[in-house]
């Protein structure tokens, strides 16, 4: 099983909202990196849901449920999205200052790459994350 992380500004798509809807298509991506790593993704990858611009924090854990297929918002064959549903909310959200100050997290995806939005996230990295906020 592999990790990922995958970041939305809350007021265009909030974790909240995925666990109204349950599940959900994660299109738009644009950057080929990013579509690179939706490509990777297997079913049942552990997924952490940052909100972007609006908290800066990690919120949640999604689960892939459908690999990659063609973006149903575009005729442009390079762009794929996954299927994710909800897995739980954090007790606690990790903010990105948390996760700058922690020393173990210096080399995360979210601070080397900031801009990047969906990237992979190393196993310990994630247990570092889920203890952060209070899971482990």
């Amino acid at each position: 099983m592999n990790h990922w992380l995958v970041k939305s500004e809350p007021f265009k798509y909030s974790f909240e909202q995925l666990l109204k809807d349950k599940k959900t298509i994660w299109d738009g991506v644009r950057n080929y990196q990013a579509r690179n790593n939706l490509k990777a993704m297997s079913k049942d990858d552990l997924v952490l849901f940052y909100h972007s611009n609006e908290g800066k924090e990690i919120v949640g854990i999604a689960k892939v449920v459908k690999t990659f297929y063609q973006d149903p918002t575009t005729a442009d064959p390079n762009w794929v999205v996954v299927e994710l549903s909800p897995v739980k909310k954090l007790k606690k959200s990790v903010t990105l200052e948390e996760i700058k100050t922690t020393k173990s997290l210096n080399d995360i995806g979210l601070i080397k790459q900031g801009r990047l939005s969906v990237m992979p996230i190393k196993p310990e990295e994630f247990d570092q994350i889920l203890g952060l906020a209070e899971e482990l």
